[in-house]
């Protein structure tokens, strides 16, 4: 007779490790001493109730002529026995300090779930909780069943468009009748297991598949969160679930399979549901009631959200800063519901990209892009020098009327892209118009009316007087040719939006069209975090460089100790060519000014330019006609050139630009507290703390084996004291719900007062392919390849010998004669 009473067979060494560090009892075993009775003490009735429930307390399993059974097969995780009638019994090999024993006394229903739970993952096996018995409202008996419990349930059939659908099922059930039975003492509250069952009528699973099993694919909090920050980096969850596996030295180590991955982050995207406008405010309404300078406003229209702008404390400082150009374009594709996105973005003094606010808008008008001006004067207080766009007439529209005192400049780029487009395409090859419109265009040097004179020159030159674009590019050249703006202070240090471009396509790396909201904002702050590290780091690199002269001028030292390596490459580049490629052709003074004609040699040693320097000696106060410290905040070669002619040694403060110096921005903007992804919590630091020290302690004795093994016996003896205590045994949707809603950073227990905006189809998102001009696609292909005509014998690519004019000519010339 088989029973439970029989000797399991020995695990192996390694079967016994894992069994005492992972499933370290935390049961309470007592003497039992608690029979039949004392648990049942609390019914009336209770002779009937001993008489119903009589055959739940029994030791062994009768299966047909047991004793009869012949064992077949016998594994490191279980033998297989065949009864008389040909049916297969499988019992699993454990510990014996793991399996249950009748009458063992546990003080909560967790207990039990815990103890069985850590049975069956070692046996190979998932549960499920059976149902209970009641006795008149009062329940007396639970079960733990095998998974597998239960009739088998045929596949179920649907018809659907006049063909047959199976819904496939994973786990089928095949009336195992495994289970562990326990009953409920009134007075104590215990449980007593009064039935066990270990035999199994289906194959359990082997030790190298543990890791397929039910309870071994549950996602634990670390995978999770792991999943959520993969997101943020525009990495799926089947992509991610191969770089854990990477990780983590196999697939046996991962806590589920790709599809797992894939349900866990559907299952995000259906926490935030219909909520998500709602959450994304409460959100960032929180954070600016906890951080003081954090701004942020929105715009609601019929109950749904239209409008939303923000920005932080570092984000204003750097617009105090480096605030004179801002550059902004929108940003397609971001999210689900289409809204725009358009980051403000700047120049700091490394010269790198840097945030200065950001907003979302749901349709690209003139009083969407107003709404979101005054919002941004409102969080910064000033209005930009200048600004860059494209050449959206509402953008163009919303600037004149909020952002009064600021000059409007459209992106050079964007405007010459359309060159070839709008130019009869052999005239762009088959001459220089190109180089020279570029050259007119994109001189630094030129002065409006000399613009003007050589523009009608070239228009006049190549016959360009019918091109309608031209003539209204002209007609607005205040708007984007710089010789129009060589007075402005920093013109050029923006010309085009190249540095919005860059911006939004590093916001498109992370956040991706079917991102929700709340997922969009998140991917945000970790592009946010990542150009603060690029300036941070600049900022590292910049202040423990070490000084190397390349002119062997004391000026350069200085320029040193003031600029940002970036700026001071610039610098130290002007004045090596003051000293190299620069020389005084012509003096005039008056007085204590002198006025100094000053050429530059290019590379062939020829004269380049000349500018006139003025210089005064009494306050070493320089001004050069390049204006290149007004174009660019530092000063030129020439100014350079005359200064190591009057053996000046340092830079005067009125030449040194503010947005330019290295302590420009104030440390502090650097401070964890400002950092966007960073919990902060005592619960996260102290996790990512602990998980460091594992690291470093691993890390350290990783070639020594022995150490290796003390260090996980430790770890072991820890593990099993924490487990002391069975953890509280929530719902498995309820836990995850937790774990969501910590990633997500906001509850949805309150009920949402605004909605998700509409799906719209903006003017920016275009079609899967562009289309494209004849004229461009003209220029696109490839060139012909000169073919023989054999009525002219000549090479050439516009005709052959079918449609050739010259032996046309020729023979109706002679059939004229004839």
């Amino acid at each position: 007779m088989v029973s439970s009473s029989m000797p399991s067979h020995s695990s192996d060494p390694a079967t016994l490790n894992f069994v005492s560090s992972l499933m370290a009892s935390p049961v309470h075993q007592v003497p039992h001493n608690l029979d039949r009775d004392d648990s049942t003490e609390f019914v009336e009735d209770v002779d009937e109730f001993d008489q119903n429930h009589h055959n739940d307390a029994h030791v062994s399993v009768d299966i047909e002529g047991s004793s009869q059974c012949v064992e077949v097969e016998q594994t490191k995780a279980f033998s297989v026995f065949i009864s008389p009638s040909g049916s297969k019994i499988w019992i699993p090999s454990v510990p014996v300090e793991i399996k249950p024993v009748i009458g063992t006394v546990f003080y909560s229903w967790e207990q039990v779930m815990y103890f069985y739970g850590r049975y069956a993952k070692i046996a190979g096996f998932s549960v499920r909780v059976g149902q209970s018995k009641k006795w008149k409202g009062v329940v007396t008996n639970k079960y733990l069943r095998c998974n597998k419990a239960g009739k088998p349930q045929y596949k179920r059939k649907f018809d659907v468009t006049h063909e047959d659908m199976i819904r496939q099922c994973t786990y089928t059930q095949c009336d195992c009748e495994a289970q562990i039975s326990v009953s409920i003492c009134r007075q104590s509250g215990s449980f007593k297991i009064i039935k066990f069952n270990e035999h199994h009528n289906h194959c359990l699973i082997d030790n190298f598949n543990q890791d397929l099993s039910k309870v071994s694919r549950k996602l634990t909090f670390s995978t999770k969160q792991f999943i959520h920050n993969m997101s943020l980096n525009r990495i799926g969850p089947v992509k991610a679930h191969r770089v854990m596996v990477s990780l983590m030295g196999g697939h046996h180590k991962v806590n589920g399979t790709p599809t797992d991955f894939k349900n866990f982050s559907q299952s995000v995207r259906m926490y935030i549901g219909d909520r998500d406008s709602q959450i994304l405010i409460d959100r960032l309404t929180d954070r600016s009631k906890e951080i003081p300078e954090f701004y942020f406003d929105y715009y609601v229209s019929d109950g749904k959200l239209q409008c939303m702008f923000w920005a932080d404390e570092v984000s204003k400082l750097n617009y105090k800063k480096f605030g004179d150009v801002v550059s902004f374009d929108a940003t397609y594709q971001t999210n689900r519901y289409n809204m725009i996105f358009v980051p403000f973005t700047g120049v700091n003094n490394h010269k790198l990209c840097v945030s200065f606010g950001a907003g979302l808008i749901l349709s690209e008008t003139t009083e969407s892009y107003k709404w979101l001006l005054q919002q941004f004067l409102q969080a910064h207080g000033k209005q930009p020098t200048l600004v860059l766009t494209d050449q959206d007439p509402a953008m163009r529209q919303a600037i004149l009327q909020v952002w009064r005192e600021t000059r409007h400049r459209y992106c050079i780029w964007h405007i010459m892209r359309k060159l070839p487009a709008k130019i009869a395409p052999d005239l762009l090859q088959n001459s220089t118009l190109r180089s020279s419109l570029h050259r007119l265009v994109w001189s630094i040097y030129m002065k409006p009316e000399t613009f003007e004179t050589r523009w009608q020159e070239l228009i006049v030159k190549y016959s360009l007087q019918n091109i309608n674009w031209l003539k209204e590019m002209y007609a607005v050249r205040e708007r984007w040719v710089p010789a129009y703006f060589r007075d402005l202070p920093m013109c050029c240090l923006l010309k085009t939006t190249s540095c919005s471009e860059s911006t939004n396509a590093s916001f498109k790396v992370n956040s991706t069209s079917a991102n929700t909201l709340v997922q969009f904002m998140l991917c945000f702050e970790t592009v946010v975090e990542s150009q603060r590290y690029r300036n941070r780091a600049a900022d590292f690199k910049s202040n423990n460089r070490s000084f190397f002269s390349e002119s062997g001028l004391l000026i350069e030292k200085d320029a040193f100790d003031i600029y940002t390596q970036a700026v001071f490459k610039d610098v130290q580049k002007e004045i090596c060519r003051g000293k190299h490629a620069c020389f005084i052709s012509d003096t005039e003074f008056d007085a204590d000014v002198f006025v100094y004609s000053v050429s530059h040699l290019c590379k062939r040693n020829a004269v380049k330019h000349t500018f006139k320097v003025n210089f005064d000696k009494r306050d070493k106060s320089c001004s050069c006609s390049c204006m290149s410290f007004t174009r660019i905040g530092y000063l030129c070669r020439h100014i350079f050139h005359i200064y190591r002619v009057n053996q000046v040694e340092k830079i005067p403060n009125a030449y040194i630009f503010a947005r330019w110096r290295k302590d420009a921005l104030p440390k502090r903007i650097f401070d964890i507290e400002n950092r966007y992804g960073v919990d902060t919590s005592l619960q996260s630091t102290t996790r990512n703390e602990i998980l460091e020290l594992v690291a470093e302690c691993v890390d350290s004795i990783r070639s020594d084996t022995k150490k290796l093994v003390s260090f996980a016996n430790n770890i072991r003896e820890i593990k099993s004291k924490l487990f002391e205590t069975p953890p509280s045994q929530s719902s498995s949707e309820d836990v995850n719900l937790s774990i969501i809603e910590e990633l997500v950073g906001q509850s949805i227990a309150v009920e949402p007062t605004v909605s998700n905006p509409p799906a719209v189809q903006n003017k920016g998102r275009g079609k899967v392919r562009r289309m494209i001009p004849p004229a461009e696609n003209q220029i696109n292909k490839p060139p012909k390849v000169a073919r023989l005509c054999k009525n002219c014998n000549k090479y050439v690519t516009t005709h052959d010998s079918r449609n050739c004019k010259k032996w046309h000519e020729e023979n109706g010339a002679v059939e004229q004669g004839m």
